[in-house]
């Protein structure tokens, strides 16, 4: 009797071995479980976005850090338990498994009702103190079902992208050995880093952004309206039209006291119109350089060098500029001013900062060059006081026309930024060299002789007790102001604003977690300004304190500076 075999042939494989690898090959386009590991890890991070920070957010904001912080964490969770396995290199049985599986719901549960009821508390409190709207009670709702989204999303993507990378790897390794095509995708991926590095990628995202931008830019505010003056961009004579002004340039000269207000302020004395210049990005110029030469051509033309002060208002990535820094200098020298600004993106201030500050440096020093080189050539006792303003970005465009202290003294009458960003390489050098004793929210520099700072100015500017130097440079910050305090650096280092005594306006209860902490201040960064003036980035009645402290006109007196605060509380940054 013949031998029959009952194995399979070598090219056929058995039925149940077909629908095995039919099964695996469905399952890979299926969602995978959640990993226990990364599952823990997420539900510590979940908490740990619940904790006090600097602002209140909103329920959106709120879900959206803990949906991100969740998945971050989630990331690491998985990393970690995969680093135990190979360690341990043992396996939990079924049961164990399952009431470890159990606890942690029971835990999770109980701890995040705990966490949600903390939440609320410091909400609470910090809306109180900075007298913000209460926390909806809808608004948990809306928290969860946002933070869900933004996890699930986004381990989702992450999976995407291993897959692709898998994916791509298996097809490279059937024409290559696999050892060679592990280092071809290694290859790819560092071209691809240093492109985003050296800012090639970043220049085209840029591109992109600002087309999408621009739309905006062409709209105007209610209100503003073409000024009938010559002596503002966009009037009659100006070198530039007012269409070209861009959105914020067209708020910016369509807006200011008026000439019967700012008499009114001085005890009715004859004011008159203060100088107001401007270019946009359309404006006609092709590179920063010459729309800042255009914008300064313009000041010229209307007489700016005539005035008693110019200052030079470096702008935000929009090109826009607080108007209480303008308005302030405008009513306490009767209208005798001239501010000079240039628009040199689309984008708003946050975005243009994370993808191309290097713009807004060069704006800042090519405005002020311009108005510089003429400056400097008129006759020293006839010439106009010059200042320069910023906020926020516009400060750090600002600062790059000095480089160090030293040239704000050489090269200027007074300087004033508010709000200014941790990048700022001046605001940097001040504040790591700070004499000892001085917190970093409110830090003293080489006894106060040039440069002081105020997050309450009225009794801030006035420490230490010491001489103050003319001319005077002034950081307006609050110790609330997550632009002031947001860096990469909090990722993995806890700051020294969260080591040392807290701020007037930050709860004692704030702490530093890896991670965590960074990404809760990049979110408060979003809601920075929906907080009242005297807190978060919103600066408007110090202002007053800061340009009397810098530059007074002859006569000035402490109760015109208090009168000046009551008008800007009125006229807040916006105008």
């Amino acid at each position: 009797m013949p031998f029959v075999s009952t194995m399979p042939t070598t090219g056929a494989p058995a039925r149940g071995a077909d629908r095995i690898t039919q099964g695996e090959s469905h399952r890979r386009w299926l969602p995978h479980p959640y990993g226990f590991g990364g599952q823990v890890a997420a539900l510590l991070f979940v908490w740990l976005s619940l904790t006090p920070t600097l602002l209140p957010r909103g329920p959106f904001f709120q879900g959206v850090l803990t949906g991100v912080s969740a998945a971050m964490g989630y990331g690491v969770g998985v990393l970690l338990a995969k680093w135990i396995r190979v360690l341990v290199r043992r396996e939990i049985s079924p049961r164990t498994r399952t009431i470890m599986h159990r606890a942690v719901w029971a835990i999770g549960l109980a701890g995040t009702l705990g966490m949600l009821a903390w939440f609320r508390s410091w909400q609470s409190r910090l809306r109180v103190l900075m007298d913000a709207a209460p926390f909806p009670g809808w608004g948990y709702l809306v928290t969860v079902a946002v933070a869900a989204v933004f996890f699930v999303g986004l381990v989702a993507l992450v999976r995407v992208l291993i897959r692709t990378t898998a994916w791509v790897e298996g097809k490279v390794s059937r024409v290559v050995p696999r050892r060679i095509s592990a280092s071809v995708i290694s290859v790819l991926a560092v071209v691809l880093l240093v492109l985003f590095v050296n800012g090639a990628a970043v220049r085209v995202i840029m591109s992109g952004l600002n087309d999408s931008f621009a739309a905006v830019n062409q709209e105007t505010k209610a209100g503003d309206d073409p000024p009938a003056s010559p002596l503002r961009s966009g009037g009659p004579g100006s070198l530039v039209s007012w269409d070209s002004l861009g959105r914020q340039g067209r708020a910016f000269v369509a807006r200011g006291p008026s000439v019967a207000e700012l008499s009114a302020f001085n005890g009715d004395r004859p004011a008159i119109e203060p100088i107001r210049a401007y270019a946009g990005l359309a404006s006609g110029g092709e590179t920063i350089e010459e729309d800042a030469r255009l914008a300064v051509q313009d000041l010229q033309r209307a007489g700016g060098f005539d005035r008693a002060v110019i200052a030079i208002a470096t702008t935000t990535g929009t090109g826009w500029i607080n108007e209480s820094l303008s308005s302030a200098l405008e009513f306490m020298y009767n209208g005798d001013t001239a501010i000079v600004g240039v628009q040199y993106s689309y984008l708003p201030s946050w975005l243009s900062f994370l993808v191309d500050r290097e713009r807004a440096r060069q704006a800042g020093e090519a405005q002020f060059d311009a108005v510089y080189d003429i400056w400097k050539n008129l006759p020293p006792e006839t010439r106009p006081k010059l200042v320069v303003m910023g906020e926020s970005l516009g400060s750090f465009g600002g600062e790059s026309a000095f480089g160090d202290i030293e040239n704000v003294e050489t090269r200027s009458d007074g300087v004033l930024f508010t709000g200014p960003p941790n990048a700022n390489k001046i605001w940097t050098d001040v504040t790591t060299n700070r004499d000892p004793g001085s917190p970093e929210w409110l830090p003293i520099y080489e006894r106060g002789a040039t440069v002081r700072f105020g997050a309450r100015a009225p009794q801030d500017l006035s420490r230490p007790d010491a001489p103050w130097e003319r001319p005077r440079m002034v950081y307006l910050q609050h110790a609330s102001d997550p632009i002031v305090w947001w860096s990469p650096e909090l990722i993995l280092n806890k700051p020294d604003w969260l080591r040392e005594a807290r701020g007037y306006d930050v709860l004692d209860s704030t702490r530093w977690y890896p991670f965590v902490t960074f990404l809760q201040v990049a979110a408060d960064m979003a809601v920075s300004t929906s907080v009242p003036d005297g807190h978060g980035h919103t600066y408007v009645a110090d202002i007053a304190d800061a340009w009397s402290a810098i530059l007074p006109p002859e006569g000035w007196t402490p109760a015109d500076k208090d009168r000046l605060r009551g008008v800007l509380a009125g006229i807040g940054g916006d105008g």
